[in-house]
């Protein structure tokens, strides 16, 4: 069987063809039919004129017709491009545009923004639904540095990047996934709750999943008591997701005393703060495993293994094939590496790193220098090998000439019994440079809470430079596709402190 990205469903379809690959809803998928649904949407493409090399969007939530069109189009040889579900009918036409999307399959519900998108891209548009043509024979030849996934990075200035990542990553991140950090096996059955057109749900939910010929559980859009349910209704035993996923769960597990038969708890996107990993601990009776990555990492760097010990708070040490190094954050030409234990730019190298942003040459040589992707996060690697992310450079706040971390602030502020959830900016100031501002959404017994005291308690816990000086209380925080708190649009609206 050749060796591509599509061969992870060709395999468990040919060695576990009656399993259940998919449950959505009442909707049961064995691997075999499956794969014959996925090889009926390699024929559409190729009836739009989509051969090797080509690439097709797909424009899906989290629906069985999102693995069938992603791996037809791996089948036939051509290159997968994601589009986030939330993205304008603008946003969409650029995605197409700047991929050269040959045609768009777009889901019911979200068909007014593909067309739209896809009309002003002059790219053909088709609504997702199982094709009528017969499946296409058997998988194209592709080599290992082919193109397989070109996932757009959401930037927070200018147009994103398309990240290619090659047939190579796309597998050994999958298969490092199931076997090396989550081992699982057959007899697994994941929550697919994490959107399958983010790099963190398509490996390490769909992708390690199908290796191994595991069912998944498809949760079109997440909610706590929900994904609580559909745990409990289908004996889920795999759990990947983003704190604010973790803390939904907790909210859930207050009103129904279930418990599913949870093996693994697999937390990404975002720092978990450590009173979420121990509420969850004690109320689910499962550790947390936190891992680290990028898209541009297909997506896993780092992870807490169990060959070298969890360290909460931490997020492990380098995957199978993967180096991580601290590197001296000022310096742009060159990787110059720090010693244990001191601060700098997270670097990472090996099988995993993507092959450069599409279309951008000069981004990829700032991106990738001396062998070493430049993640723009900061963080510190001890005498082990694990690794602390402190937070992203571009998060980071200065005030009055002091470095602060909002994670370390974070960390502190989710120990008020008031806080439910925490994201701390920085915002401009026309005598500190920058000013530190506290969004929280408390909880739900937290009563009439002020600001004033919260200040205050934070005055306690946090050094004089450190402490937030402005707390705003919202009711939810935005979020991104992937469930992470999107912090520029909280500094987008808030008034600005002077």
């Amino acid at each position: 069987m050749a060796l591509a990205l599509a061969s992870i469903l060709a395999e468990s379809a040919l060695r576990r063809p009656g399993r259940t690959a998919l449950i959505c809803g009442t909707e049961r998928i064995t691997y075999a039919q499956l794969w014959d649904e996925a090889r009926r949407y390699g024929a559409l493409f190729r009836r739009y004129g989509v051969g090797p090399g080509d690439r097709v969007a797909i424009l899906l939530p989290n629906v069985p017709d999102f693995p069938r069109a992603y791996y037809g189009a791996l089948a036939i040889g051509a290159v997968v491009v994601p589009v986030h579900a939330l993205l304008t009918a603008d946003e969409i036409a650029y995605v197409l545009q700047d991929s050269g999307a040959k045609v768009l399959v777009a889901h019911p519900l979200l068909l007014a923004a593909g067309a739209a998108g896809a009309e002003r891209a002059g790219v053909p548009c088709v609504e997702s639904a199982v094709p009528a043509d017969e499946p296409v024979p058997m998988l194209v030849q592709r080599e290992v540095d082919d193109d397989a996934v070109i996932l757009y990075t959401s930037g927070t200035t200018g147009k994103p990047k398309g990240a290619v990542l090659s047939q190579s990553n796309m597998l050994w991140n999958a298969n490092v996934s199931a076997f090396d950090l989550f081992d699982v096996s057959a007899d697994d059955v994941f929550l697919g709750c994490l959107p399958l057109f983010h790099s963190f749900g398509q490996t390490c939910v769909m992708n390690a999943a199908f290796r191994v010929g595991a069912s998944v559980v498809l949760q079109p859009r997440f909610d706590g008591p929900g994904a609580l349910d559909l745990m409990l209704g289908h004996g889920v035993t795999v759990f990947a997701g983003v704190p604010t996923m973790y803390i939904g769960l907790l909210d859930a597990a207050k009103a129904n005393a279930g418990r599913p038969p949870l093996r693994h708890a697999v937390s990404g996107g975002a720092s978990l703060p450590l009173a979420v990993i121990e509420a969850f601990e004690q109320m689910y009776g499962v550790e947390i495993y936190e891992g680290y990555g990028l898209s541009e990492t297909s997506p896993v760097a780092s992870f807490n293994q169990r060959e070298f010990g969890r360290r909460p708070g931490t997020v492990g040490c380098g995957v199978w094939g993967v180096d991580l190094g601290i590197a001296r954050a000022e310096v742009d030409d060159r990787i110059e590496l720090l010693p244990p234990g001191e601060l700098g730019e997270i670097v990472i190298r090996g099988h995993c790193v993507f092959k450069g942003y599409l279309n951008k040459p000069e981004a990829t040589r700032e991106a990738i220098v001396d062998g070493w992707f430049r993640s723009g996060d900061l963080g510190t690697k001890d005498a082990d090998g694990f690794i602390t992310i402190v937070d992203r450079k571009k998060d980071m706040i200065l005030r009055g000439g002091f470095n602060v971390y909002p994670r370390e602030v974070e960390e502190v502020l989710m120990r008020h019994p008031a806080v439910k959830q925490v994201a701390v900016i920085g915002v401009p100031h026309d005598t500190h440079g920058e000013e530190i501002v506290a969004v929280i959404v408390r909880t739900e017994t937290a009563g009439e809470v002020t600001s004033e005291a919260v200040i205050a308690w934070s005055q306690e816990h946090l050094g004089r430079y450190k402490y937030p000086r402005h707390v705003h209380f919202v009711e939810a925080m935005p979020l991104g596709p992937s469930g992470k708190v999107l912090k520029r649009e909280l500094k987008r609206t808030l008034v600005t402190p002077t």
